[in-house]
C-alpha cells in the first residue's frame, strides 16, 4: 500500500478535527485533510489544490512553534493528527515530535515518513541519492528508549515506510530535557550501519491490518468523549497488543497515568 493511500484511510477512520503537517513539499499529503489544517515548510512548492481551511507557513518548525500561540489557527484546539516529513535527520524529527506532542491531546496520532530505507545509501545523513530517507529510521528506537510510555509502530507502506506514535503525553518534557544527549547520539558519521531488520522490514506491520484495528475507533471515541489519559491509555495498549500482535513494553502505572 502506498503511504498516501494509508494516510487517506487514516483520515477517514480518525476524522480528526485538526491536522498539522511539517514538511509539505508539493502538498500531496496535506491535500488529504478534511478539517482545519496547518502546513509548515520553509521551501514548499505546491502542485495540488488545497482546502479552504488550510493555513500555510513558509518557515521552519522551530520558528512556527516559537510563536506565542502555535494553536491559534485551530482556535486553541489541540492537534489531533500530525504528519512529520521535514528534515530527514533523526534529531530534527525527535524535536518536531516534542513540539507536536506538547500541542496535542493524549488521543492524538503522530505519523512519521521514511522510517524504512531501502538501502544504506538512502539512509545516509548527507544526501547522495535522489530518493533520500536520511536516518529517520532511528527515531522510533529513540522514542522507545527515552519514552517507554509511548506506543511506537512500524508500518510497511511504500515506498519507505511509516512510523506511528500513539498514547501521547502532552505534559511530558523528557525529550526536551534530554534533547542534547539524544541529538549527540544520533549524529553518527556516514556511512550509517542500518540494522538488517530495518532494511528487510522485519516486524513491520501490514498496512491493511493496522487500518482495520480497533485502535482508531477507540481513539476517536475517547477524543469525542473527552476521556482522560488515565482512563483510556490501558485499553489502548490492550487493543494494540490484541489486534496488531505488537509487544507493548510494560511501564509503571504512574508513567501511563500522568495526564
Amino acid at each position: 500500500m502506498h503511504y498516501l493511500d494509508f494516510l487517506r484511510a487514516l483520515h477517514e477512520r480518525l476524522a480528526p478535527p485538526t491536522y498539522l503537517e511539517i514538511g509539505i513539499r508539493h502538498g500531496d499529503s496535506l491535500a488529504l485533510a478534511r478539517c482545519p489544517a496547518v502546513g509548515i515548510d520553509p521551501e514548499f512548492e505546491l502542485r495540488v489544490e488545497l482546502g479552504q481551511d488550510v493555513a500555510l507557513f513558509r518557515e521552519t518548525s522551530d520558528e512556527y512553534f516559537d510563536r506565542a500561540d502555535p494553536l491559534a489557527p485551530f482556535g486553541g484546539a489541540p492537534v489531533a493528527l500530525s504528519f512529520i516529513d521535514g528534515m530527514h535527520l533523526a534529531e530534527f524529527v525527535v524535536r518536531d515530535f516534542a513540539y507536536v506532542e506538547r500541542s496535542a491531546d493524549w488521543t492524538s496520532v503522530v505519523v512519521f515518513d521514511d522510517i524504512l530505507p531501502r538501502a544504506a545509501e538512502e539512509a545516509a545523513r548527507e544526501r547522495r541519492t535522489r530518493a533520500w530517507t536520511g536516518d529517520v529510521y532511528k527515531v522510533l528506537g529513540m522514542l522507545a528508549g527515552h519514552r517507554p510510555d509511548l506506543i511506537c509502530l512500524r508500518v510497511d507502506t511504500e515506498p519507505t515506510g511509516l512510523g506511528i506514535v500513539l498514547g501521547l503525553d502532552p505534559l511530558s518534557r523528557t525529550l526536551s530535557e534530554r534533547y542534547d544527549a539524544i541529538a549527540a547520539g544520533a549524529a553518527v558519521p556516514d556511512p550509517q550501519r542500518v540494522p538488517r531488520d530495518v532494511l528487510e522490514r522485519e516486524g513491520a506491520l501490514d498496512p491493511a491490518a493496522v487500518l482495520g484495528s480497533r485502535v482508531w475507533p477507540l481513539l476517536r471515541e475517547a477524543r469525542d468523549r473527552g476521556m482522560s489519559r488515565r482512563r483510556g491509555i490501558l485499553p489502548l495498549r490492550r487493543a494494540v497488543r490484541r489486534d496488531l500482535r505488537v509487544s507493548v513494553p510494560r511501564v509503571r502505572l504512574v508513567d501511563l497515568a500522568s495526564a
